[in-house]
């Protein structure tokens, strides 16, 4: 199928790519990598007049470390971030969760902000977004203003991003190499059915984060919890990855029902905890 009529903007500045934003309102859709939005509008399920190409906003692809902490530009493809030498030194979680996203040709074009905008269910960022608690920063008409993960993600296909603001910038902090991100994926498209991301920073600060399992990407606290309260031995580690789904209203469809999904969450969680905890 066609998409509907639209006019095609290419704005070579993220000045220029804001003022398009604020000028056609709701009538705008930003264009980053394309692979959220394009097969959308060609199921007509999106309908934008103006499609805004933020492509050669170049100075929004980069990786560097800044203040203790690894800045991701918003344009940096996954496929930037799984062969960062930086990354795989100081923040191996990014690369190891970028390896599992979609094939070659998605990673060598889809971008991690486009991919955090549109908040896929199923996508692969957020779990380890959540678990490394990074900060999103995001640009609007009235300046930047800067979301902490586990506030950014608000429900299916919703973010604390505004219409008129574009997301710039990932900052994540550097950590230990005990991470792991482990997932179920639907076969033919590499999305996960659920994957869960660990990032241990000390025996009594570890992070859990899921995708896949519901509307919304969420941090696994009651997990985490189980974990702090005693020596991360393997039955601890079981009982931590048990409680994975506790009050999650899991998401059901043809690949998985909800309990299905939350029994593969328990999975993966004990799978990614004992990788991580080298256990």
């Amino acid at each position: 199928m066609y998409p509907a009529p639209f006019e095609y903007l290419r704005p070579s500045t993220l000045d220029e790519a804001l003022a398009l934003l604020s000028s056609h309102g709701e009538d705008a859709k930003l264009l980053a990598g394309g692979h959220s939005l394009i097969p959308a509008m060609k199921l007509r399920l999106a309908r934008p007049r103006f499609v805004v190409d933020i492509g050669r906003v170049s100075n929004l692809r980069y990786i560097r470390e800044r203040e203790g902490q690894i800045a991701v530009g918003a344009m940096t493809t996954h496929h930037d971030i799984e062969a960062s030498d930086l990354l795989k030194e100081r923040c191996p979680l990014l690369p190891e969760a970028a390896a599992q996203i979609g094939d070659v040709q998605v990673r060598n074009r889809g971008t991690i902000g486009g991919s955090l905008v549109h908040a896929d269910p199923a996508a692969d960022w957020p779990a380890a977004i959540l678990a490394l608690e990074a900060e999103i920063e995001l640009a609007g008409p009235g300046g930047r203003r800067v979301v902490r993960a586990d506030a950014f993600f608000v429900d299916l296909l919703q973010t604390a991003a505004a219409s008129n603001e574009i997301l710039c910038e990932i900052r994540v902090p550097a950590t230990s190499r005990a991470v792991a991100y482990e997932k179920t994926q639907q076969k033919a498209s590499g999305f996960a059915i659920a994957g869960v991301a660990v990032v241990v920073q000390g025996a009594e600060n570890v992070r859990v984060g899921v995708t896949g399992v519901a509307a919304a990407p969420y941090r696994a606290r009651a997990a985490e919890a189980a974990l702090a309260a005693g020596a991360p031995g393997a039955e601890a580690i079981a009982r931590a990855a048990a409680r994975v789904g506790d009050g999650i209203q899991a998401l059901g469809d043809i690949h998985a029902s909800p309990e299905f999904r939350l029994h593969l969450a328990a999975v993966n969680a004990k799978r990614a905890l004992t990788r991580a905890l080298s256990l």
